[in-house]
């Protein structure tokens, strides 16, 4: 008997999600990369473990498509919070979870059972650091966001990738957003490290984007519109002198197929 296992994206940012709140799946590398193959598993950008939280809904666990944890996923936390209102382990509208970089809420603006849309809270950015015409921030993940859209997608990841692999950021990595202003929202490309591609949409980094984009405007708090190339997602935020604050990541989450894995991926001697 496999292990169930839940399919989600939010604008195409794809999620395996396991209900794990007995704490027994078996976190190994080999095992979660093998499960996010394109090709030779189920497929997805990441795996999420849904745990137990005294005081809490419940806390996600974030796996990137490579196997290893990764930081606080945006989109990743929105599905999630759908998921879990769906299963009945939280009522909603509104939740409060734990993830890698704290506290986080979300709440649930509309749902049909198999879309909804999920606004979620992002932890504050009090510091951005400006290097020539990048900004580089931790939105719950470490970015750096440039205004220059390379001419096509090819052009977009072999820069993403000579970035993220350069000599400041090689031992961490970091996740490179390029940015393109367009008449009434921002058109946002993503290289994210872990996954080691182009994703189809990146919540921290677009949140990253729409925080990059009030810099070079001044702009002190508002909503932001933001196209990926999975779809559409809001950002708004406000700006004093200690930085950003009241930052909400807006957009679907979207339910794509229950299934079960092959073999049991559970051990009882947890």
């Amino acid at each position: 008997m496999g292990t169930p296992f839940y399919k989600y994206h939010g604008t195409g940012n794809d999620f395996i999600i396991i209900d794990d709140r007995q704490d027994v799946f078996i976190a190994d590398r080999e095992v979660i990369a093998g499960l996010c193959h394109r090709q030779l598993g189920v497929g997805a950008d990441g795996l999420i473990l849904i745990h137990e939280a005294f005081g809490y809904d419940f806390s996600m666990q974030y796996f990137n498509a490579d196997g290893r944890e990764g930081t606080m996923c945006g989109n990743g936390g929105r599905c999630v919070s759908a998921l879990v209102v769906h299963l009945g382990i939280a009522t909603g509208p509104d939740l409060q979870f734990l993830a890698i970089d704290g506290p986080h809420r979300s709440t649930i603006r509309e749902s049909d059972g198999d879309h909804a849309v999920v606004s979620l809270k992002m932890k504050d950015v009090p510091d951005v650091h400006c290097d020539g015409g990048d900004y580089i921030m931790d939105t719950g993940s470490p970015h750096l966001v440039r205004f220059l859209m390379p001419d096509n997608l090819e052009s977009a990841f072999q820069e993403g990738r000579e970035i993220r692999h350069s000599a400041p950021f090689r031992k961490e990595g970091i996740n490179v957003d390029f940015v393109e202003e367009r008449e009434g929202y921002l058109h946002v490309v993503t290289y994210e490290r872990g996954v080691e591609r182009i994703t189809l949409s990146c919540g921290t980094g677009v949140t990253a984007a729409a925080l990059a984009f009030a810099m070079r405007r001044n702009l002190t708090g508002g909503t932001i519109r933001l196209e990926t190339p999975g779809g559409a997602l809001k950002v708004s935020f406000s700006r004093n002198e200690k930085g950003f604050s009241d930052i909400w990541l807006e957009g679907p989450a979207t339910y794509v197929f229950r299934g079960t894995t092959r073999k049991e991926l559970l051990s009882s001697g947890r």
